[in-house]
């Protein structure tokens, strides 16, 4: 056995070893390592890895921290950016990967019961069999679990018609920070006995309870779908038709925008085919009947084509839509080809000020000597805010830091909100005060001593 990190003792590697057997334990400093970050680059290194298999043993570990004071954090296969997994310093990673089995697929229902370690594939894949999908799809769908989706509420595109993860869970089974094996929930798509500790639980990044299981609303698959794209001279073109769409009763399944800067970005990494004089995009998907899906689709280009309007396509065939999204798919390698790092920020205004707050970002831009590139869910107002900077240079940080807090004022001067999907973790938490008032707040916290009186969940994370 290899020498534990001093803030375990003996006493507690055996009882680890008894409850997490084999391969279900890690504690050497070199198999540890890669359970010490996630996708914000922030790490913290662990004093053990735990791979529980039932939600037994993370009851029975729950006692045993109680009784230790020794904290954990939960981690699905580390996707986030807000740093919600970093564990605690010297306390527990529980890596909830190996809780990967779907338990059920009630078609009968529109149901599926699933452990948190499924990823967002696997499920997809499972309810596609029986003529199902979740809608909630975020863009690390092939590899993020259900668990983290559910820990963070994230959503992706097709929130803008079907809703978040909080809409389409029905109940769950956790585990609180005391050790207390919860239900919460039902399996009927109403329900109002006692409180909604269901939607309070999702969302919470792993500060209030574990999640074990979980019971979803699916949908069923669409049975056409149509793929449309838009370009406008400005942003305030392309936003007044993104009201203009959310208006009108065809609600698109996808509705994504880009800047001009976004599109100067995908020209400088390859040829979108976009017209020069482009200074906005919106790409426009739409699921309907098979019988209604022209009209619907020849409908929103009418309504997409307003004055400032390029062009609208419509593709007529998956050739076609594979080069409409091609654009937008350029995006990622483009930045990553421009900057050596990104700050991404997932923040959230009225659709209606989406122009406002492009208009405020360039002007933040220009004020910090930062390139800031924007794209994002528009249907719902949710626009990545993507700050380009490069980490060896300690006066662009100092400048990246100084935009940013003035990036979340200028957010919540709109009506916004600081996370629309990615969540709080470490990166936003000492911004949270400036949206959530002080007895709000301490109502909070007050929910938190609740589930978690040791504070061993997660701790130091979304609260600040």
């Amino acid at each position: 056995m290899n020498e534990s990190p001093p803030s375990l003792s003996p006493a507690q590697l055996k009882v680890l070893h008894k409850l997490f057997p084999g391969e279900d334990l890690l504690i050497h400093p070199a198999d540890t390592l890669a359970y010490s970050y996630d996708n914000s680059q922030r790490q913290s290194l662990p004093a053990a890895v735990l791979f529980p298999r039932e939600e037994e043993q993370i009851q029975a570990l729950l006692e045993h921290c109680n009784e230790w004071q020794l904290p954990l954090a939960c981690r699905g296969r580390g996707t986030g950016t807000t740093g919600a997994s970093i564990p605690p310093a010297g306390g527990l990673a529980l890596s909830l990967e190996r809780m990967q089995r779907i338990l059920e697929i009630d078609p009968a229902n529109r149901l599926a019961r699933v452990q948190p370690g499924v990823t967002n594939h696997e499920l997809q894949q499972a309810a596609a069999r029986e003529g199902f999908f979740w809608p909630p799809d975020p863009t690390s769908a092939a590899v993020c679990t259900v668990g983290g989706n559910l820990a963070c509420n994230a959503a992706g595109p097709r929130a803008v018609k079907y809703g978040t993860c909080r809409e389409n869970t029905l109940g769950l089974h956790a585990v609180s920070g005391s050790g207390a094996l919860l239900r919460t929930g039902v399996r009927t798509t109403k329900g109002v006995v006692g409180y909604d500790l269901t939607r309070l639980i999702v969302g919470s990044e792993g500060t209030l309870a574990i999640i074990t299981e979980a019971t979803l609303k699916l949908t069923p698959l669409p049975e056409a779908r149509r793929t449309l794209q838009a370009t406008y001279k400005d942003v305030h073109s392309a936003a007044a038709a993104v009201s203009a769409i959310m208006a009108q009763p065809v609600i698109p399944s996808a509705l994504e925008f880009m800047d001009a800067q976004a599109l100067a970005m995908v020209r400088s990494y390859s040829d979108p085919g976009i017209a020069e004089g482009a200074g906005a995009l919106l790409m426009i998907e739409l699921e309907e009947n098979a019988v209604a899906i022209d009209a619907a689709a020849a409908r929103l280009a009418t309504v997409a084509g307003n004055e400032g309007c390029i062009d609208v396509a419509i593709a007529s065939s998956q050739e076609q839509v594979q080069a409409l999204w091609r654009t937008r798919k350029s995006l990622s390698p483009a930045l990553r080809n421009v900057a050596p790092r990104k700050i991404n920020e997932d923040v959230v205004v009225p659709v209606s000020h989406i122009p406002r707050l492009i208009d405020g970002l360039t002007r933040l831009a220009d004020k910090h000597h930062i390139t800031i590139v924007n794209f994002g869910h528009a249907g719902n107002g949710n626009i990545h805010v993507n700050l380009l900077i490069d980490p060896d240079d300690p006066a662009q940080m100092k400048a990246a830091d100084a935009c940013l807090d003035e990036v979340f004022d200028l957010v919540l001067g709109l009506g916004g909100t600081l996370s629309g999907e990615h969540g709080i973790g470490l990166v936003k938490r000492e911004f949270v005060s400036r949206e959530i008032d002080n007895p709000t707040l301490g109502l909070m916290r007050q929910i938190k001593d609740v589930f978690d009186p040791r504070n061993l969940l997660n701790p130091g994370k979304t609260l600040p």
